[in-house]
């Protein structure tokens, strides 16, 4: 049997635009994302029969058969056992005693404790359920608002995928064929200046607010303690980054020592029952079960656009509009901050990713330049409607309204888009160490 290869998107007509607006559809009736992709994708290729569908079991099973990707079961394991151990709470009266004692410190304490847990998770919805649990009481009682507090912490739990290691760029280093050590050195510094975006955005908010006027001084034998408490909490990161940065782990070699000391630390402190594992792999299970098919779904409808030139097409689509480089950057990040209120990141990632990479090739922006700027892009999709899945995490937790905690999150999508045009403008901020 012979299959047409389609040049443009003009021939292809309503062959490609047809699965796409029923697509669009589904996600607006809220038909889970991999049920929509896999139609979609079904309803691509009966269409234009640029691959034959016996190829897509094969093409299902091959896509998430990777060695990169065992890390992201493993991270997300990780951070379970943080959770059920307490090890999470000491990261977190760490970052307290780090910053504490400054005006609006408990909420300054709160975005850098998600800092210090993204270390470790690798994921934004993980950092959201595990610091909203223990911080969000601690806040009201301070005073924060119930809706501002749960958008701090869910604004600041977009670090889990912006600060190494991270899944979203060992995904999208799986995509496009580059290094998940190399990305994790790269993001180091972006993500550490989303991190000091949104506490500087506390800070201000807080000054005209006045919802946390506490302060203090700066207390070494309070640190000291702190610290000393958790020193087994501090380990795991540093195994995590020094052994990948290092070169002694792979980022899936990093994951794997990482869930064997976490456990290991938890029984040697009590803390870590056998009877916790079954829950504990349960929820893991769970969160990597919805991973998992996007990704598989989403590689096989990347390669049958790929096959139908469709990033061609889009390129030539683009640069036919302007060839300015600076107008073209603004053109993605529209498409990054819209796709990533309506989607998930991983469908993001693994579809948009194979399409804009010649975009931004073309104007002369590095490849782990551009990862680098669209998931940190994406990650401001977390905290704005409609979907915004740290939003929905932190309603979940609080019973405040979406749409309230979206209201108070608006300084914080404006702070981390500032931080997103600096990215895109200034290469050097994320080829730093290349």
């Amino acid at each position: 049997m012979s299959y047409q290869i389609y040049t443009t998107a003009a021939t292809m007509g309503w062959t490609l635009y047809g699965p796409a607006i029923g697509m669009g559809v589904l996600i607006l009736l809220g038909v889970p994302i991999w049920v929509v992709l896999g139609l979609g994708t079904t309803m691509l290729l009966s269409l234009t029969e640029v691959l034959p569908l016996t190829l897509i079991g094969e093409t299902l099973f091959s896509g998430i058969d990777s060695f990169a990707l065992i890390a992201v079961p493993l991270f997300i394991l990780t951070g379970d056992v943080f959770v059920t151990t307490r090890l999470s709470e000491k990261l977190l009266a760490l970052a307290e005693a780090t910053l504490g004692w400054l005006r609006s410190g408990l909420g300054t304490s709160t975005v850098l404790g998600c800092g210090f847990f993204a270390c470790i998770s690798g994921s934004d919805a993980a950092d959201a359920a595990a610091l909203g649990r223990i911080t969000m009481p601690h806040l009201v009682k301070k005073g924060y608002p119930l809706p501002y507090a749960a958008a701090l912490v869910a604004s600041g739990a977009t670090t889990g995928i912006l600060i190494p290691p991270s899944i979203s760029y060992i995904i999208i280093g799986l995509t496009l064929g580059i290094s998940a050590s190399t990305l994790f050195l790269a993001a180091a510094v972006p993500g550490v200046m989303v991190l000091t975006a949104i506490i500087l955005t506390n800070i201000v908010v807080n000054r005209v607010r006045g919802y946390e006027k506490s302060t203090g001084q700066f207390s070494a034998a309070k640190f000291g303690r702190a610290l000393w408490s958790a020193r087994y909490a501090v380990l795991v990161p540093f195994i995590i980054l020094g052994g990948i940065y290092s070169g002694i782990f792979t980022p899936t070699e990093a994951a794997s020592v990482a869930v064997l000391t976490a456990i290991a630390i938890g029984f040697g402190t009590r803390q870590l029952k056998v009877s916790d594992f079954p829950r504990m792999m349960e929820r893991s299970a769970e969160v990597n079960g919805v991973i998992a098919p996007i990704i598989g779904i989403a590689l096989l409808l990347a390669q049958a656009l790929a096959t139908l030139d469709v990033p061609q097409t889009f390129v030539h689509a683009i640069t036919s509009v302007t060839e300015n480089p600076a107008v073209v950057i603004l053109l993605m990040l529209a498409v990054f901050i819209i796709a990533g209120c309506i989607m998930e990141t991983t469908p993001n990632i693994v579809i948009l990713a194979p399409l804009m990479l010649p975009v931004a090739q073309e104007i002369g922006m590095e490849p782990i330049h551009f990862s680098i700027f669209m998931v940190t892009a994406l990650g401001v999709g977390f905290i704005t409607p409609p979907l915004g899945l740290n939003l929905f995490v932190l309603s979940g937790l609080t019973g405040a309204s979406v749409l309230s905690i979206a209201r108070h999150a608006v300084p914080y999508v404006l702070a981390m888009l500032i931080v997103v045009l600096l990215l895109a403008f200034i290469p050097q901020l994320s080829l730093w160490a290349l």
